[in-house]
């Protein structure tokens, strides 16, 4: 009898006995783990954290990243499991299509105190732009633009419905779409020069430690209400992964941390990779509490797999 053959005689007959029924089901799930990820800093620190610490359990893990339209269409075709970045109400459009659609969830809330508006700089502020509504009277000095991010982006959308719609009399504004590296670049050179933009900002960002800028007041409810990021799954992701549903069921950032993660990678430069790492490394107390009951691929409790990896 070959070994192949001995071996499976033997879990044959230990499974007869019982033998094995206290051994964890965690290693007979999916070891790998598909994350989404649009590329906005925070996302893809976020991103780069949960993937590093799901290394740490044992699982394979797949990072992808793509616009918001193909991150949910990636969902519904199960390429993708998880996305750490649905910014509520901003991605509102493409979320509920196939939230209605019974093709995904929202876990919970991952970080809080943030806000996506429309911004000017705080000396266009201070010379009278204070809302959105205010836009109209400086039309000439804005050469009639804001400043968005990626096509397709929401926060585009809901700015090319307010011009479609003539809300704040933006009917014969324009949005001028860019990548978040070149709308940055267009605020730094404005902002250097005193010149007049409007834009669409976000925090956390290392945006808001460069420039003095203000987020424009909204009497119309353009933007929605206030601002959060949840954790999406696709629906039947936690029955084919209790385990690891479990830390995305815990896993929520303090603002102030990733603050600290996209100075670190975007304005430090750094591979978000070694941010991740190093950040685990040094700040356990709050791993633990996100892997609390959770086990590696292998059955140990993750906790400490995870600290004898840091302290080696």
């Amino acid at each position: 009898m070959n070994n192949k053959k001995l071996i499976s005689t033997l879990i044959i007959v230990l499974l007869g006995f019982g033998l094995f029924a206290a051994v964890p089901q965690v290693a007979a799930q999916d070891d790998t783990i598909d994350f989404g990820y649009v590329q906005w800093p925070g996302v893809t620190m976020k991103t780069h954290v949960a993937a590093k610490i799901a290394d740490y359990l044992g699982y394979e893990t797949k990072m992808t990243a793509a616009s918001q339209a193909i991150i949910f269409k990636s969902l519904e075709t199960k390429d993708l499991d998880v996305f750490l970045g649905n910014w509520l109400p901003t991605m509102k459009m493409h979320f509920d299509e196939y939230k209605e659609k019974g093709i995904v969830h929202n876990v919970r809330v991952n970080l809080e105190d943030v806000t996506y508006r429309t911004a000017v700089p705080e000396y266009v502020y201070e010379a009278g732009v204070r809302s959105l509504a205010d836009l109209k009277d400086y039309a000439d000095k804005f050469n009639k633009e804001i400043y968005g991010i990626e096509p397709g982006n929401d926060v585009n959308i809901i700015i090319q419905k307010a011009i479609d719609n003539n809300t704040y009399n933006l009917g014969e504004w324009s949005i001028r779409e860019s990548s978040t590296a070149g709308m940055l670049s267009s605020v730094q050179r404005a902002y250097k020069n005193e010149e007049w933009i409007a834009f669409n900002g976000w925090k956390p960002h290392y945006m808001n430690i460069l420039f003095d800028i203000k987020y424009l007041e909204d009497p119309e409810g353009i933007w929605g209400e206030d601002d959060k990021v949840f954790t999406v799954a696709r629906n039947g992701y936690q029955e084919e992964n209790p385990n690891f549903y479990k830390f995305l069921e815990q896993f929520a950032v303090p603002a102030p941390v990733q603050n600290q993660w996209i100075d670190q990678y975007q304005n430090k430069d750094r591979n978000p990779e070694e941010v991740a790492e190093e950040w685990i490394a040094n700040n356990l107390d709050i791993v633990n509490q996100w892997v609390f009951g959770v086990k590696t691929t292998d059955g140990r409790m993750a906790r400490k797999a995870i600290a004898e990896i840091v302290n080696n």
